[in-house]
């Protein structure tokens, strides 16, 4: 058989309609080209006074399902939780963390514009007095005896918090170690403490001092070296970086006060909406480089696949035109961009690109076949030989899309609407645009045939051993289908995201840690004796490791506690509380008290007081600067240690209502429901225990939200909306083929090697370890819109007559089609972004297996099943 010519009446009517669409444009290539730019220019300017994004993640899926109902009442209930920037100072000591923690609060207060809000939960004074009584009861014991044993050097710094003062410590400790009296251990470890902040300050440097750890002998917990500053910005949704502001204004703050490493102090900021803004740099900071090598690629495979400008620049002209019509299209009837949307498009390029090469080698075929004849003559013949395969698979990748719109996903049914309005746009430019734009260019004839004519023994080997290769490809499938039960679904959106940026490896630190792990679950309850109760079945649950309500802050057993710190205070209250303290002191005094201490350290007899001698006598000797270093790594923890001393001494029972307000509005809503805060026992970032942990505690209380709960929910409804748009998407493709080739057998013969396509490309994924994400889970749809059009250019090409399939001009299109996607695609797998690496892996795996199952099954397949259909 011979393909109809393009005036057949026995053309199918897209073929009628397609060739009537390309005669109409070339016979008035001026005016379709000009109404092309004028509609270009228009899509531009609307582009450019209504372009919006949105990047609020949580849009992304609508506000009435369930799980977004629960966080909405979390949110409604404690407002002042949501949307936090968690900024984390960590100090050489915990007298640097807490001073710099205030300094950077009162900074950030004084920004309102920036900041709706600024606290710090660990500041409040109830913490520091009663720390104590959070302590065992052993603990305290031995803390209060420390505290008492110090009381003679206590009471020299509190009457003199100076230089001058820690220099006659230093002189009572030294003739106390020389006397024998005291701990012989303990003060050599002071000595030594003390020395490496003198050393440091000889040098010029500045090394604090950690009293607490010189009063209690102990190293300080690395919790309490950290305090936490949680801001709550004011998020601009229309801009890439919705934060970029607020967390530029804080690290702003963080340099003008010197809270830097070099003065013992880091800062680091993480929260959803910091990884959020670090995310979209990653990934639009990569873009550049993927982009550039994307259109390098692209450029030499159309070259390679078209051999003439005279065709590429025509193509790459539609697609410049057709990119701002449809993104004009979305903003229109959509409105704002979301993150998933804006994808529209990197599909619009690629089907695009593939309509015009289908076009541009339909032409070039018929270049060569009618060499005789004018170029009007082959476009009209190229249209009417490739339009009905370009108009087909355009709907047939509409409805594909179109098939996330009725589902729950927000991100891709917007996305699923202009891609396929894209289709439109892309067929109707190709069909028009391109050939008018090429009766200026003037492609010139071809001189060869423009298939592999090399490959007709491959469609003949194929064609005669038919069965076997239907057998192969079903044995094939069968073993892919196997592995299927292998295959891992990663819901866990922080694997997504690159582990080297500040905010997601400050967020894994705080993860490791159940004090501050921010994988937490919130229950609300009626009220505070309802919560109690809650929390007490839900600390049963294995997968939690203990739970936080509003009476978790009342401790037990103070009664003990609070009789060790009553001695303590008796003893210690008037040394703690001198009547005059001593009036500072000028340089000249600090330098000869320092020398003074030096001296009488240098007979002490311990290499530990030894080493400090050396270092004062060096401070002492040196410029008035040595000592206003080392004044600066004594005193200020020096004045927060007595601080914190008198504070804790000053404990006094709690009760629920001696509670601060700041702490009870944190847990107890103004109408009186109570939240609960579930910790979990297992730390790890792996999506399933965190499935887990949602889990056991929704199985408890289903209105409970939380991370673990979120992408819980949020994964099975993104895994909802995929099934459900792939069984709609299947069904309309298979409807619309049945309707247009008038076959059933064709129609599913069209759809075989795009399963064998998807099960190649999940087994692969099993084989190398690869996960489905929520961000390459993408791919598969993109996956069946491309492999759809790929087979149905094949089926067509058969139903009109083309028995050598492989050897045809055909094969030339769709290869380099499928190898310009895959490359453009494959440029993401280098990207920095690992959700990003993840989905142009995938991507490129499935344009493979779709082009290699297309070229070795359908040439056997066709004449085995379909040799009798005949075309309606």
């Amino acid at each position: 058989m011979k393909p109809e010519a393009a005036g057949s009446g026995n053309a199918p009517l897209a073929a009628r309609l397609a060739a009537t669409l390309v005669g109409w444009s070339i016979r008035r290539p001026r005016i379709v080209l000009a109404l092309t730019l004028l509609v270009a220019a228009a899509a531009c300017w609307v582009v450019a006074t209504r372009f919006a994004l949105n990047t609020d993640v949580g849009a992304l899926f609508p506000r009435d399902l369930p799980w977004r109902q629960t966080e909405e009442a979390m949110a409604h209930a404690f407002p002042q939780r949501q949307d936090l920037i968690a900024v984390v100072v960590d100090g050489a000591t915990a007298d640097v963390a807490e001073r710099a923690a205030a300094r950077l609060e009162a900074a950030l207060r004084a920004r309102p514009a920036l900041f709706r809000g600024v606290a710090r939960p660990d500041a409040d004074p109830f913490f520091r007095r009663s720390a104590l009584l959070f302590q065992d009861e052993a603990e305290v014991r031995a803390a209060t005896e420390r505290i008492i044993e110090a009381q003679p050097l206590l009471g020299t710094l509190a009457a003199d918090p100076s230089l001058r003062g820690v220099a006659r410590t230093l002189e009572l400790a030294a003739e106390g170690q020389r006397r024998g009296e005291g701990d012989p251990a303990v003060l050599r470890s002071a000595f030594a403490a003390m020395a490496g902040s003198a050393e440091a300050a000889a040098a010029g440097r500045l090394a604090p001092l950690d009293w607490a750890g010189l009063f209690t002998g102990q190293a300080p917990d690395p919790l309490a070296l950290r305090r936490f500053v949680l801001v709550r910005p004011v998020p601009d949704f229309g801009a890439l970086a919705p934060v970029a502001a607020a967390t530029e204004a804080v690290r702003e703050e963080v340099r003008r006060l010197g809270l830097l490493p070099e003065n013992g102090v880091r800062v680091r900021l993480t929260g959803d909406l910091v990884m959020g803004d670090e995310e979209f740099s990653t990934v639009f900071g990569g873009a550049i480089f993927e982009n550039i090598a994307s259109l390098l690629s692209v450029a030499v495979l159309l070259w390679l696949g078209l051999r003439s400008g005279r065709l590429i620049f025509p193509i790459l002209g539609t697609l410049v035109i057709g990119l701002p019509i449809t993104a004009a299209f979305g903003l229109l009837v959509v409105g704002p961009f979301n993150p998933l949307s804006i994808a529209f498009a990197v599909l619009f390029i690629g089907f695009g690109v593939d309509f015009g090469i289908q076009f541009a080698v339909s032409l070039r075929d018929q270049r060569y076949r009618l060499r005789d004849q004018p170029l009007p003559a082959a476009l009209v013949e190229a249209g009417h030989n490739a339009g009905e395969a370009i108009a087909l698979a355009a709907m047939a990748l509409g409805c594909g899309f179109l098939a996330f719109l009725p589902t729950d996903y927000r991100g891709v049914s917007e996305l699923g609407l202009v891609a396929a309005a894209g289709m439109v746009v892309a067929v109707v430019l190709s069909l028009t645009a391109l050939p008018a734009w090429l009766t200026f260019t003037r492609p010139k004839p071809e001189r060869e045939p423009v298939g592999y004519a090399g490959l007709a023994p491959v469609d003949r080997f194929l064609a005669r051993h038919a069965r076997a290769a239907a057998l192969c490809v079903l044995l094939l499938a069968l073993g892919c289908a196997a592995l299927l039960p292998l295959l891992r679904f990663d819901t866990n959106p922080l694997n997504l995201r690159d582990p080297r940026t500040e905010a997601v490896s400050t967020f894994r630190v705080l993860m490791r840690n159940p004090d501050t792990t921010p994988n937490t679950i919130d229950v609300l309850a009626p009220d505070l004796p309802a919560a109690e109760a809650l929390a007490r079945r839900l600390a049963a649950l294995p997968e939690v490791a203990g739970t936080v309500t509003l009476a978790s802050f009342v401790p037990e057993g103070q009664a003990a506690r609070l009789a060790l710190i009553g001695d303590a205070a008796d003893l210690l209250g008037p040394t703690l509380e001198p009547p005059e303290p001593a009036t500072p002191p000028t340089d000249a005094e600090a330098r000869a008290a320092l020398g003074r201490a030096a001296a009488a350290l240098r007979e002490a007899g311990s290499p530990e007081a030894a080493r400090l001698a050396a270092a004062l006598g060096r401070v002492a000797e040196g410029p008035a600067a040595l000592r206003a270093r080392l004044a600066e790594a004594l005193l200020p923890g020096l004045g927060t240690t007595l601080e914190g001393l008198r504070a804790a001494l000053a404990a006094r029972p709690v009760t629920l209502e001696s509670l601060p307000a700041s702490l009870r509005a944190d847990w107890i809503a103004p109408d009186g429901r109570a939240r609960i805060e579930v910790r979990p026992r297992d730390l790890s970032d792996h999506s399933e225990a965190l499935g887990r942990f949602a889990a056991a505690v929704q199985a408890v209380a289903p209105a409970a939200s939380g991370p673990a709960i979120s992408i819980r929910e949020s994964s099975r409804t993104i895994e909802g909306a995929f099934l459900q748009a792939g069984l709609i998407a299947t069904g309309m493709t298979v409807l619309l083929l049945v309707l247009a080739l008038g076959s059933v057998r064709l129609a599913l013969l069209a759809l075989a090697p795009l399963t064998l396509a998807g099960l190649l490309t999940l087994a692969t994924c099993v084989l190398i370890g690869q996960p489905l994400n929520l961000a390459n889970i993408i791919a598969l749809p993109l996956l069946f819109a491309q492999g759809v059009a790929f087979k149905i250019y094949y089926v067509v090409a058969w139903q009109h007559g083309e028995r050598s399939l492989l050897a045809s001009a055909l094969t030339r299109a769709v290869l380099y089609s499928a190898l310009t996607n895959a490359t453009a695609f494959g440029t993401l797998s280098v990207s920095d972004h690992p959700g990003t690496a993840s989905m142009g892996l995938l991507l490129m795996l499935s344009l493979g297996f779709a082009l290699t199952a297309v070229m070795l099954t359908l040439p056997a397949l066709l004449p085995l099943f379909a040799a009798g259909v005949r075309r309606p």
